[in-house]
């Protein structure tokens, strides 16, 4: 398969699903959990069916001096409910009263964080993803300083930004749309499984580039060429260790339970894209920038 003759065709696919994305994005943004927002959520598993009247649940709230709730459908017979952030003593009489009102139901999860520390935990969130990609950058100026023909070292660094920024941006978009439709909301762990999908991606990406820096000296042929085997002898490897990586997050998201459901498939979503745009961005960037500049 050609990939650098047909990086027009890349190049269309990745704009189209990047520009879909930053459109959900705009128009309805991430859903940001009680990580974010403080709160408290308790997901309880009943015996039969749940309650399908929102208003029993919230009466019971009322009793208990809680205020109603937020009630949504967990998986199979589960109700997930958002309600103020609370003390343990009270979280005990909630179950308590939950328990005598719906023989059977049991706790499956229970998370309680006050507003001021969901927005502490916000702020590190952005400011831990900025010092990781600074880094990383870092790292890579440092790695291809002695590259400077026939591209300058920081067109390098420039191309892994657009890479990453590409992984980055489609699980983004994909979370805007299903905290819209669905209610996934984004917490520490989506946090977390952006900052894997960030190292993810510029090692691969590095991967290319770094063939590519090596291939210069000792492969004959046009730039073009050299770029094309490059991109030929890396992508079994990362083809490889993206789909066992992927297995093993497959039975994550299968398995895992809801409590790592948004975390299993956001790194999904990232190192399957963070393998595409290695082999089908980032390399055929290289080439366009250098034809480019030739016609300049």
């Amino acid at each position: 398969m050609q990939i650098i003759p047909n990086r027009k065709i890349w190049f269309s696919l990745s704009g189209a699903l990047v520009g879909l994305s930053l459109l959900a994005l705009l128009i309805w943004g991430l859903k940001p959990g009680i990580d974010f927002t403080g709160g408290s959520l308790l997901e309880v598993k009943f015996a039969n069916d749940p309650p399908s009247a929102r208003e029993e649940l919230g009466a019971l709230f009322e009793t208990l001096t809680v205020g109603a709730p937020a009630v949504q459908q967990g998986e199979g017979q589960t109700l997930v409910l958002r309600f103020a952030p609370v003390t343990e003593e009270k979280h005990q009489e909630i179950i308590g009263k939950i328990r005598a009102d719906f023989p059977g139901a049991e706790e499956a999860r229970f998370s309680s964080i006050g507003p001021s520390v969901g927005k502490e935990l916000f702020r590190k969130s952005l400011v831990a993803v900025f010092l990781v990609a600074l880094m990383i950058l870092g790292y890579l100026a440092w790695s291809f300083r002695k590259v400077s023909r026939p591209i300058a070292s920081w067109k390098y660094g420039l191309i892994v930004i657009v890479a990453f920024l590409h992984d980055v941006i489609i699980p983004l978009g994909l979370f805007s749309l299903l905290g819209y439709f669905k209610g996934w909301e984004v917490g520490s762990s989506f946090i977390a499984a952006i900052l894997t999908i960030l190292g993810y991606s510029i090692a691969d990406t590095i991967v290319v580039l770094d063939r590519v820096r090596e291939n210069l000296k000792r492969v004959r042929g046009t730039f073009e060429e050299v770029v094309e085997v490059s991109v030929h002898q890396t992508i079994t490897r990362s083809v490889n260790t993206s789909a066992t990586t992927m297995m093993a997050l497959l039975a994550i998201f299968f398995f895992g339970g809801a409590s790592l459901r948004d975390f299993s498939l956001a790194l999904l979503i990232g190192i399957f894209f963070g393998t595409y745009s290695s082999i089908f961005i980032a390399a055929p960037l290289l080439v366009t920038w250098y034809r480019w500049q030739n016609r300049r």
